[in-house]
């Protein structure tokens, strides 16, 4: 349950220009084929950033643990006071900063990136304190849907069921046919059974091989052509998947997988005490304020990807798709600044989009 007071709308666009940072940084990466390097960019670049925000900040999601990653860790700190303390400065009064959490992914699509293909995004999502699931590094078995089928979740449709009678129950809640869906898979030899069952019923599978994250967004997406996601992908992923859900009004199903046992180990050095429980996207991200910001790194379904202009200094175009739940709001923005960052927030084109 989340604590504390509500997060200030004036927070926003700093993470806004968390998720724009670490896309640019990335950018410049596109096509190389290090997708290590990409991400190692990435993050530098978003955790640049984020000592400037002005909060206590707490990374609940991030890239591991401590002792496996230099930065955004699992538990790390930020904000305006973790930066100044790490300055020798003076840090600004502690009850003056609202408490966040932060979930992210700095590349989601390591490989699209590396590769040059579409789909790559810079992503984060943020509550107030204990307003995100803290997903161990594991797997997790999802069902993501659009608002029409969120009702029958936990009843007609149900991870325990098989993709034919799930799909059945997601086509009756849209009023269509199996055979006229679109849903999203993971391609992975674990999968054979729920594409070969999926397929069974008519519907179209859509084969991706990398960015769950993003397919399962696009499950709630409007115009997205994209009904429902299924299989298993990440955990950490699907803590940020149910908060933009949220937003969106769609809804997911989760349930942690544990193959081996070394992620049995990783499991006990957790909070979690229920690994088999299945969780809703209102247990993922439960937390009153939620915001997702995504910025776009190459061209994809939820934000076009970085452009760089010539001129000296260089300019760049940065698209994002920022959702929030309270109030309900989708709003895709492009911005044009010069290639340094910029203590000054600039101001944005920002086009509202119907929920």
């Amino acid at each position: 349950m989340a604590s504390g007071g509500r997060l200030p709308p004036p927070l926003l666009p700093h993470l806004v220009r968390t998720v724009e940072e670490a896309a640019v940084a990335c950018a410049r990466t596109i096509g190389h084929g290090d997708r290590r390097h990409s991400d190692q960019v990435a993050v530098a670049a978003m955790r640049s950033v984020l000592d400037g925000v002005p909060a206590r900040g707490r990374v609940v999601i991030g890239e591991g643990e401590r002792d496996r990653a230099p930065m955004l860790w699992s538990g790390e700190e930020f904000g305006a006071a973790a930066g100044a303390s790490a300055a020798g400065g003076e840090p600004p009064a502690a009850e003056a900063l609202p408490e966040l959490d932060l979930a992210v992914d700095p590349l989601e699509g390591t490989n699209l990136c590396a590769t040059g293909e579409p789909g790559a995004i810079a992503v984060l999502a943020a509550s107030e304190r204990g307003g995100l699931f803290r997903a161990p590094d594991l797997y997790m078995e999802k069902i993501v849907v659009g608002p029409a089928a969120r009702a029958l979740l936990g009843d007609r449709v149900r991870l325990d069921r098989s993709p034919e009678e799930n799909l059945a129950a997601i086509a009756a809640a849209e009023g269509r046919s199996p055979a006229d869906l679109t849903v999203v898979v993971l391609d992975r030899p674990r999968h054979e059974e729920l594409i070969a069952g999926l397929r069974r019923t008519g519907a179209r599978v859509r084969l991706i091989g990398d960015g769950d994250l993003s397919a399962g967004l696009t499950a709630a997406l409007p115009g997205s052509g994209v009904d429902a996601a299924m299989g298993i992908g990440g955990a950490p992923e699907g803590v940020i998947t149910a908060a933009a859900l949220r937003c969106l009004g769609g809804g997911m199903l989760g349930r942690l997988v544990v193959r081996n046992d070394e992620e049995r180990r990783r499991l006990e050095e957790t909070e979690v005490r229920e690994p088999d429980r299945i969780l809703s996207a209102a247990e993922l991200a439960p937390g009153p304020t939620l915001w997702f910001c995504a910025a776009g790194v190459t061209d994809g379904a939820l934000a076009p990807g970085v452009r760089f202009g010539g001129g000296e200094p260089e300019s760049v175009e940065i698209s994002t798709l920022v959702l929030t739940n309270d109030p309900p709001e989708r709003l895709r923005s492009t911005r044009f600044r010069l290639c340094t960052l910029s203590a000054r927030l600039p101001e944005r084109r920002v086009a509202r989009e119907p929920r």
